[in-house]
């Protein structure tokens, strides 16, 4: 039996630090015949315990990262083509991307770019391998009540960069919630897909341990309340941190056996230097439970 669990363990490494090189080579070969090589397998086995272990064939696991990352850069950059979204994703034309996009999506990569809908993208984008890991890294665990300084930011997300300066600032001046002696959270009040962009609210906050003294930021006080939450942790950019939400709810929340809690869900920010890469930051996403 320990034979067995051994060889299931590196079975499950070495598919893992495939998937891995994916995501880090996507403008690379991604053959079959490329992969199966790295992955010291035969093309047949391969391409048939990929399909097993993932959920998907090894192709079209492959175009789903590549239109995952072109739907991001389609959304973050007004300035980056179709054009080059196209060839960058691997599609020999714009029509060809347009329609591979839209049947992933809904939407046409233009209509995605005015006005991105992660939420569909959250629902459509079902590969068993992440659900499964999603699954697998969910942790119940005890949130102790925290006192935190907040900024309260309403109108569009697209402006929260500039809350966040401002907040930066009181906590450069106040001297209250020194970074990195005190954690960092942030409150969405709504949902940002779903709320017009002058009403979306969300509050930036960060930890301390004495009264908010009287300051020109309008910074007050809140308490995170303490109790059992679900939690789950976000790699990469939290400009996409709802690729990590929706499954929680879509797919683990059901067979959980769970209740949820009358409060908004909350960040734990883990990552707060600027000098750490986008696609190495880390969040974690807590989830009141009842």
């Amino acid at each position: 039996m320990l034979v067995h669990a051994d060889a299931a363990t590196a079975y499950t490494k070495r598919f893992d630090a495939i998937l891995a090189y994916i995501d880090v080579n996507l403008e690379g070969d991604l053959s079959v015949d490329a992969l199966s090589r790295i992955a010291h397998f035969s093309k047949f086995h391969f391409h048939r315990q990929f399909a097993a272990y993932v959920g998907v064939p090894v192709a079209r696991y492959v175009q789903l990262m590549r239109l995952r990352r072109a739907a991001h850069r389609l959304a973050s950059h007004e300035a980056y083509p179709v054009l080059d979204a196209a060839f960058d994703a691997g599609f020999d034309s714009p029509e060809a991307f347009s329609r591979a996009f839209k049947r992933s999506f809904g939407m046409t990569p233009s209509a995605f770019r005015q006005q991105p809908n992660w939420q569909v993208w959250g629902a459509t984008f079902v590969v068993p391998y992440l659900s499964r890991k999603m699954n697998m890294q969910v942790q119940i665990v005890d949130f102790v009540e925290t006192r935190v300084a907040a900024l309260g930011h309403h109108g569009p997300i697209g402006l929260i960069n500039e809350s966040v300066r401002k907040f930066i600032d009181w906590r450069k001046q106040s001297g209250q919630s020194p970074l990195p002696a005190s954690r960092t959270f942030g409150i969405p009040r709504s949902n940002p897909d779903t709320t017009p962009g002058d009403e979306f609210r969300f509050d930036i906050c960060g930890e301390i341990e004495e009264p908010v003294r009287p300051n020109a930021w309008n910074v007050h006080e809140l308490v995170i309340p303490g109790g059992r939450c679900a939690v789950v942790r976000h790699t990469g950019s939290t400009d996409h941190v709802g690729e990590t939400i929706y499954p929680i709810y879509r797919d683990w929340l059901p067979g959980s056996g769970e209740e949820l809690r009358d409060h908004p869900l909350f960040f734990h920010y883990l990552s707060i230097s600027p000098e750490t890469p986008q696609e190495q930051w880390q969040t974690d996403i807590y989830i009141p439970l009842a």
